[in-house]
């Protein structure tokens, strides 16, 4: 390697972090955006989803790792913050690939009445949640 050449792939050594995914968040999504339809709003970051047992029959058939990696996560109930912090994605990727799973019957989404978004302890949760989303620079928000 000379002087202003990069280093090539095998000669790079990652930090503590591990690298970015190759797959991009918009490919997983085939382009879609949460609430894209007008219609219909995006899933509420609070929404409860678990795994159904059609989706933990079916984690070995999947396109991609995250779709697998949502259902598994999903064995016991989680937010999508939290969903969202424990995969390291962003939450509009983690709204349209859930929504996606829900359609085929993998998962199953709770989302709550419409007085529990006024309980400080859900507050709570999700703001919690959130700071555990990394930023673009991998960092996790100190608490």
């Amino acid at each position: 390697m000379t002087a202003g050449e990069p280093p090539a792939a095998d000669d790079v050594v990652w930090g503590p972090e591990p690298p970015a995914p190759l797959v991009r968040p918009f490919l997983l999504t085939a382009g879609r955006i949460a609430g894209g339809d007008s219609l219909v709003p995006p899933i509420p970051i609070e929404t409860q989803v678990i795994a159904t047992d059609v989706g933990l029959a079916t984690l070995d058939a999947f396109a991609f790792d995250q779709h697998r990696d949502i259902i598994m996560i999903c064995r016991q109930p989680q937010s999508l913050a939290e969903i969202a912090a424990k995969l390291r994605m962003h939450l509009n990727v983690i709204r349209v690939l859930a929504d996606d799973l829900r359609s085929d019957g993998q998962l199953a989404l709770y989302v709550p009445q419409n007085g529990s978004a006024r309980d400080t302890s859900v507050l709570r949760r999700v703001i919690d949640g959130l700071r555990d989303i990394p930023d673009s620079r991998g960092r996790v928000r100190e608490r």
